[in-house]
Formats: C-alpha cells, sequence, structure tokens
C-alpha cells in the first residue's frame, strides 16, 4: 500500500464504502426476477460466443469444438462492479502512486496531501466511481487481479456484465428486454474475443498504460485537485457557467498529459478506437440474424448514448473524458466498416498480427492509409 508519512495516499476501502453508499440504487425487480435476469446474461455471454467467432474468423474452436476462452463471466450488481474497479485501479496505479509518494517532499502539493490524507482521496475517488457504477453495462476487465467474490481467468482477465444497469436501460429505452440482453452480450463477447483471439494484445496495452503513468509528471497536490473538481461537480458545487471556460472543458486525462504522454496516448485512443469500434460493428453486424428488433435498439441506443441525462451528466463526461469515449465508438466503427468494405474480414484480421498493423490515430479517421500502408507493401504493391 502506497503512503505518506504513514498514511495511506489512496485509502481504497473507504473509496469503495463511499461509491457504494452513494451509487443509486438499481430497478426495482423481484427476486425471482433478478434470478430470471442473471440466468439470462449467462445463457447469451454464452450463446454470444459462437456468434463472434463465426462473424469475426477470429478465435476459431479447438479439437473439442470450444472457443480457447479462459475468462470467466460474472454477472455482477453495481457495488460489484465498484469493487472489481477499485481492485483494477489499485493494479494499475500501484507504480504511479508510488512515485508520487517518492516525490511528494520536493514537489509543490506534497505536503498538502500528506496532510490531507488517503482518507480524502479515497472519497473523492469514492464519488466518481458511484456516478461511473450506475451507467456501465458490462467491461471486459483485461487486467482483473483475482479475488475470492470476483475470479479471474488464467491470463486475468474477466467479462462483467452489470445486471441492474442493463435492465435500467432496456426500460428507459422500452426496447424487447431479451433482444436488448443478447445485443449487449455480442458487444462484450467481442471484447473478451479480442484478447483471448490475439495474445500479444494485453501484453501490448499493460506495457503502453505503465509507460504512460511512467512519464506522468504531476504533483500529489495538482492530482487531489482534480479529483475533487470531479466530485464537487456531483455535487453540484461546480460554479454556474464554468463549464464553458477552456479549463473546464479539459479531461482530467488532459490535465496531467506531458510531451511524451501525448505520444503515448495518440497510440492507446487509436487501439481503444479500433476495439470499441470493432465491438460495435460487430454486434450491429451479427445483430440482424440474431436480434430481430436490432435497428430500433440501436436507434434509440445512439440517441441516449449521444444525449446523455442532462446538464450535469454531460458536465462530468466531459471532466473524466467520457466524450473522448464516445468518439472512440464512432470513429472505430467507422474505420472497421470501412475496411471490411474495401478488403473484407480476412483483410481487416491483419490489424491483430503484431503491434505494428495497429491503426495509428491518423489512420483511425483516414482507414485508406492503413490499408495502403499494412496491405500493399504486404503485398508487394508499389
Amino acid at each position: 500500500m502506497t503512503s505518506i508519512g504513514g498514511t495511506e495516499m489512496v485509502d481504497w476501502n473507504l473509496a469503495v464504502a463511499t461509491a457504494t453508499r452513494f451509487v443509486r440504487p438499481g430497478p426495482e425487480v423481484s427476486r425471482d426476477e433478478a434470478r430470471a435476469i442473471v440466468a439470462e446474461l449467462r445463457k447469451h455471454a454464452k450463446s454470444s460466443e459462437a456468434h463472434v467467432r463465426a462473424f469475426t474468423r477470429m478465435a476459431q474452436p479447438d479439437a473439442t469444438g470450444e472457443a480457447p476462452h479462459d475468462t470467466p463471466v460474472l454477472v455482477v450488481d453495481r457495488p460489484g462492479w465498484i469493487k472489481a474497479n477499485v481492485a483494477g485501479f489499485r493494479a494499475v496505479l500501484k507504480p504511479l502512486l508510488a512515485k508520487m509518494e517518492d516525490r511528494r517532499s520536493a514537489v509543490p502539493g506534497g505536503a498538502v496531501l500528506g496532510a490531507v490524507g488517503g482518507k480524502v482521496t479515497g472519497v473523492e475517488l469514492g464519488m466518481l466511481l458511484s456516478f461511473l457504477a450506475s451507467r456501465v453495462l458490462g467491461q471486459y476487465e483485461t487486467f482483473a487481479p483475482a479475488s475470492r467474490d470476483l475470479p479471474a481467468g488464467a491470463q486475468g482477465g474477466r467479462l462483467l456484465l452489470v445486471a441492474p444497469n442493463i435492465v435500467h436501460v432496456e426500460r428507459e429505452l422500452e426496447v424487447e428486454p431479451h433482444d436488448f440482453r443478447l445485443w449487449v452480450c455480442l458487444h462484450e463477447e467481442t471484447h473478451r474475443t479480442q484478447f483471448t483471439a490475439v495474445p500479444w494484445l494485453r501484453d501490448h496495452i499493460e506495457g503502453e498504460i505503465q509507460a504512460f503513468l511512467g512519464e506522468t509528471d504531476i504533483d500529489p497536490g495538482t492530482l487531489l485537485e482534480r479529483l475533487r473538481e470531479a466530485a464537487q461537480s456531483l455535487a453540484g458545487a461546480k460554479p454556474e457557467g464554468e463549464e464553458g471556460e477552456e479549463e473546464g472543458s479539459r479531461s482530467l486525462v488532459d490535465l496531467v498529459q506531458t510531451p511524451a504522454q501525448r505520444e503515448i496516448l495518440g497510440r492507446l485512443t487509436a487501439v481503444m478506437s479500433l476495439l470499441e469500434g470493432h465491438a460495435d460493428y460487430v454486434m450491429d453486424g451479427v445483430g440482424p440474424d440474431v436480434v430481430p428488433s436490432v435497428a430500433e435498439i440501436r436507434e434509440k441506443f445512439q440517441k441516449r448514448r449521444a444525449s446523455g441525462a442532462g446538464r450535469l451528466d454531460q458536465a462530468l463526461r466531459k471532466l473524466l473524458g467520457l466524450d473522448a469515449k464516445l468518439r472512440q465508438y464512432r470513429d472505430g466503427e467507422r474505420f472497421v466498416s470501412a475496411v471490411v468494405e474495401e478488403v473484407g474480414m480476412d483483410g481487416f484480421n491483419r490489424v491483430w498480427t503484431s503491434p505494428n498493423t495497429l491503426p495509428t490515430k491518423q489512420e483511425i479517421a483516414k482507414p485508406a492509409d492503413w490499408v495502403a500502408r499494412v496491405h500493399r507493401k504486404a503485398d508487394g504493391a508499389p
């Protein structure tokens, strides 16, 4: 545990307790309904494997006819999602927090954070997680540490489906529940396939993340200030009109970047756009064959995704960098669609050959440039 003067820099247990206390309650369902929903999500997650394998041609079955997956599918509630993500943050941020501890006495603001302690930081992080916990439908946790309640697979990954959020959105959109649940599972199963079918992908992304954190040049006081800004937004404490100011329009990620980090972040943005766009492309490509109401679901979901829940929600999305994630879905899907149209699915799958065949941030915006670099050179064209 990283600490300052014997005080934890981040009180992770308090972060979990705070987020769990303030997270919104999920939709009302009976015990029998809850059991049925969990069972159906597990069933859809399992059936999605074959649909995604057939459509993407990425993960071929082994001798037993099964896909080479070794990651569990876990249906969780909002507190379960919070616990999983705090564990993930704790693992990923460990090098950064250790670095901040080493320089706390030499950097302005370090003494402030030492005085305030990990209790306040834990509360700030908990408030942010309480906001996010009611919005995530599912996620593939690539670097998930195993726990008694949330086991991980042999390669460290696990697929989380957040049941109350899925039910909340399907009710809000007034779509057919069974279709919507399968549609969500198709997206998340695509992420699982990406990492289980491409052995080098996990290590590559982990290396980029650690390089990003290793280049972080931020003092503890500034980090605490940014966390507090986000948490105050949750409480409605941000002054009126501040959202339009230049500083208020920057995300937490923007505020901690060094020049070296911008290069790394550009590569990470490209690969995340690829992964998210590919998942959206697959869920819609498979959809017409197995999800009868996919067109209605996609139209309603896109409107919901673009609009947000209100002014506060939009301000927080901007601060947390979630608007950038929305662009990743859109830009990534356009890239995948354009490449598949040009060279077919097998031609697109050259993207998974090595880190060198991943698209750059510029190529995400100009798919023809990726095709020219990867295909024409590989095929001997001038």
